[in-house]
């Protein structure tokens, strides 16, 4: 069985390959754009500035024949099964990453602590839920 994803739109950030990309967001992750496909304009219409938000990407460069890493790709941890880490070598390399609005131009959202690189096909966008909703 197959299903079909389309993209919603594509990072436009600093950073051009995977060496230069943190780990993680908040590890250094730039301040980057989402830009929206026009068809989303409905879908995006009431995020705001200050609204932390999960941000679903394909990693599209990833190795999708991956089961197994070294964390972190540092080879003193031990090899461990990608569904334990935040490995974007995966079958299905999806990304999962909080971000805060900082700017909204049109169907372009300014985001902070990005760290998926130039080019990366959005998939969705979703809101963090805290305790009160």
């Amino acid at each position: 069985m197959t299903y079909e994803l389309r993209p919603i739109g594509v990072v436009e950030s600093p950073l051009v390959d995977r060496a230069s990309a943190p780990k993680q967001g908040v590890e250094g992750g730039p301040e980057a754009w989402l830009a929206f496909e026009p068809a989303m304009a409905d879908g995006i219409r009431d995020l705001t500035v200050g609204d932390e938000v999960f941000v679903l990407t394909w990693l599209h460069l990833a190795d999708r024949s991956v089961l197994a890493v070294h964390p972190r790709d540092d080879l003193r941890n031990p090899l461990t099964g990608v569904f334990s880490t935040r490995s974007a070598d995966r079958p299905n390399p999806i990304g999962l990453h909080r971000v805060r609005v900082l700017a909204i131009d049109g169907l372009r959202v300014r985001v902070t602590d990005l760290e998926a690189i130039d080019g990366t096909p959005i998939v969705d966008v979703k809101p963090v839920l805290d305790a009160t909703r």
